[in-house]
């Protein structure tokens, strides 16, 4: 996929060298194209290539947010409308970062409000 020329000018080296696929994600795509099965985490893990020591932290994680469901030894996909909303949210947020540009961490917290300095006054 391609980058624009400022993202290419502006990015660190290891960023561009990321594939910007996650672990969350290669999971979630592996369980979205078999979303009428349920499969142990070793075999998760081993369809999508993440590491044995981050298997279950992601799948935790997914399965906090309602994006994968858990019973026995075995997960699945979420309920449809809690992967659907997700998928929409993610899709409206990269429609506006190519649009406007993604947001600069630094830059954000250089002007957000210090909760701290808020309750003191």
């Amino acid at each position: 996929m391609p980058i624009d020329i400022e993202t290419f000018e502006s990015s660190p080296e290891d960023r561009l060298q990321h594939s910007g696929e996650t672990n969350a994600d290669r999971v979630m795509r592996f369980l979205a194209a078999h979303p009428d099965q349920a499969f142990t985490q070793s075999e998760i893990r081993d369809a999508t290539d993440v590491k044995a020591g981050s298997i279950s932290v992601v799948l935790s994680r997914l399965e906090d947010r309602g994006l994968v469901r858990h019973k026995g030894n075995y997960w699945a996909l979420g309920e449809d409308d809690d992967v659907a909303a997700h998928t929409n949210m993610l899709e409206s947020t990269r429609a506006a970062n190519d649009r406007f540009g993604e947001e600069d961490m630094d830059e954000w917290l250089e002007h957000a409000v210090d909760d701290e300095d808020e309750a003191t006054e």
